[in-house]
């Protein structure tokens, strides 16, 4: 039995779209593969999650999203890639970054992330990739994504992410809310959904509650009219394989191979995703 994550809805004026997602599961299988200290925790975790939203809007199966979070903070560059389905891989640069907390006691994600751009990239049936940047406003992540939005898509979104960290650096809770205005939105609509974003301030602690997706949705949505059209599992997904390492080094020269092999005459590929180590020999080219 699948158990479903992910919400997706739309006003019944046709005025937004609107995503919710319970991130908790993608974040700590990003944990595992990582092991992220606490600030890094929110920061990765918070990117994933916005990504494998922004990947549920892409058209077509073999369709793929990428943002790279391009920070001079400690926590160095964060990348994430989401498909069709907002199965969704990312890592970070320096994991074992961390900072004080903020004086309200929150983590300083916007402190760890720094100053630098954000990119979003999308790879349409294999082709060449059609990129946006733009600069980073806040570096906590979800206003950055509505920069994003608003100056390379011209899209008004609204977009609520959280992260909460257990005291064992594992994620407690984890979720993001996406609200999309869709071409003609009704003004009032539109307004309505403005107020209402204030109760996703802190959406980690609501789902740390115990909040449902279908709750955390009604809260967005109070007093507009929507239809949920469908439900969907997504996924902390690692796409590696020996055979796609293996290619990639089969296209370096002679010259270059041979600088990549250690004492024991192999060469080792670790993939920055999952942390997979595949092993290559010379006589496994000379096949």
């Amino acid at each position: 039995m699948k158990s479903y994550n992910v919400l997706r809805a739309m006003t019944r004026d046709g005025s937004a779209r609107i995503t919710v997602i319970n991130s908790k599961d993608i974040v700590n299988k990003a944990v595992e593969y990582h092991h992220p200290a606490p600030t890094s925790v929110a920061a990765l975790g918070r990117v994933l999650t916005a990504t494998s939203m922004m990947g549920l809007m892409l058209k077509e199966k073999d369709d793929t999203l990428t943002v790279r979070v391009l920070g001079d903070g400690p926590a160095g560059a964060i990348i994430a890639v989401s498909d069709y389905s907002g199965n969704v891989r990312g890592y970070m640069q320096n994991p074992t970054a961390d900072l004080p907390l903020r004086s309200d006691g929150k983590l300083d994600v916007r402190g760890i992330v720094g100053h630098g751009e954000v990119s979003v990239s999308r790879t349409f049936d294999g082709g060449a990739p059609q990129s946006g940047t733009v600069g980073i406003v806040s570096g906590e992540i979800a206003e950055d994504i509505c920069s994003y939005y608003a100056i390379s898509e011209q899209i008004p979104t609204v977009c609520a992410l959280g992260v909460l960290v257990d005291t064992d650096c594992t994620c407690r809770a984890a979720g993001g809310v996406m609200i999309q205005l869709l071409p003609f939105a009704d003004e009032k609509t539109a307004e309505k959904i403005e107020e209402n974003a204030r109760r996703l301030s802190n959406i980690s602690h609501l789902f740390d509650k115990g909040m449902t997706n279908e709750e955390i949705l009604a809260l967005a949505m109070q007093d507009i009219e929507y239809d949920e059209f469908d439900e969907i599992e997504a996924k902390y997904v690692c796409r590696c394989s020996r055979e796609k390492f293996f290619g990639a080094i089969s296209s370096f020269s002679d010259k270059e191979r041979e600088e990549l092999y250690d004492e024991s005459g192999k060469i080792e590929a670790v993939c920055r995703f999952c942390d997979k180590k595949y092993l290559f020999t010379r006589a496994d080219f000379k096949k």
